[in-house]
Parts: C-alpha cells; sequence; structure tokens
C-alpha cells in the first residue's frame, strides 16, 4: 500500500496553502506544543480544555460539512474521512473501532498522538483531550446530515502519556 497522499494548493497571490478548497496553515510540531503547554501551564488543564471544547467542536463541525459538500460525502463518511485526514495531517494515528449514530456512541483509538511527544511521554496524565470536542463535533455533523440531532460527550478514557497504555482511546457517549 503506498504512503496516502493530500494535495496541497498555494495561492500564488496570497500565499495561502489549502487542502480540498480549505486554507491551512502550517507550523512546526514543537511550535504548536510549545503554545498549547504554555496556555495549560497558565490556565490549567481543565480550564484549557473548557476554553478549547466550543473552537475545536465548531471547527470539527465546519470542516466535515465543508468536506461532504466537497467529495460528495454522506454524514458517516465525513467522519470517517475526517478520522483519515487529521491522520494525514500528523495529529497521531486515529482508528474508529465502533460508531453506532443510532445510539450516538463511539471508540476511536488513537497511536503516536501529536502531543505524546518525547517530553510528555511519561507525563502521567492526561494530554490529548483537546481530540474530545473533535469528536463531538465531527459525529455531531454525521448525525445531523442522516437527519438526526444528536449532543454528545467524547472523553479521553486513558492517554498514552499516562504510562499505561502505548496508545490514547477516547469514549463518545450522549450528552446528559
Amino acid at each position: 500500500m503506498g504512503k496516502p497522499q493530500v494535495e496541497i494548493t498555494v495561492d500564488d497571490t496570497t500565499g495561502r496553502w489549502s487542502v480540498d478548497a480549505l486554507p491551512m496553515i502550517l507550523v512546526p510540531q514543537h511550535f504548536f506544543l510549545n503554545n498549547h503547554f504554555a496556555l495549560e501551564a497558565e490556565l490549567g488543564p481543565e480550564r484549557l480544555a473548557e476554553v478549547l471544547r466550543p473552537a475545536g467542536h465548531r471547527s470539527a463541525y465546519h470542516w466535515c460539512e465543508k468536506e461532504a459538500a466537497h467529495h460528495g460525502l454522506d454524514g458517516l463518511g465525513a467522519f470517517h474521512h475526517y478520522m483519515r485526514r487529521i491522520t494525514q495531517r500528523g495529529w497521531g494515528q486515529f482508528e474508529v473501532l465502533d460508531v453506532d449514530l443510532g445510539a450516538g456512541t463511539a471508540s476511536v483509538r488513537l497511536r503516536n498522538s501529536a502531543f505524546v511527544d518525547e517530553e510528555r511521554r511519561r507525563l502521567g496524565r492526561k494530554v490529548c483531550t483537546m481530540f474530545a470536542a473533535w469528536l463531538e463535533g465531527s459525529l455531531e455533523y454525521a448525525a445531523a446530515a442522516s437527519g438526526r440531532t444528536l449532543h454528545l460527550h467524547a472523553r479521553e478514557a486513558y492517554c498514552a502519556a499516562e504510562g499505561t497504555h502505548d496508545h490514547c482511546l477516547f469514549e463518545v457517549t450522549p450528552r446528559r
């Protein structure tokens, strides 16, 4: 199997990069992580997760909506496409273990998370919680595209940075 390819278009006038007609910004992993963990140090992990959740949810929902229209995907197809694309963009290797839109549940394994770098490999706590909102938004889009309204809650059940697993696991359930 060949390496997955993502076509990047660079606008000659603005210099902006895009993939599938959506603007992108390419930054080194250390740049993003240094900024993320500086904010976490200032706000604390729980507060940072609370602040980032609405934006992550909205962004994932919007991305799925745009990609579904661009590629002619159904809702669940857009969710699986989203998992492939965030994997291809270096966030980690996302594997959908199960998804049931009727029940509003899913399990997603994440290997090689961008947040679990060498510095944080044995940190002893969860560091990938930002992805929970992405799962909520992308799955709520999938449901909406299928004519259903779901309000979901995703959580990182465990994280590779805790030092007891070689991967992270996310669980999605209906919000109570």
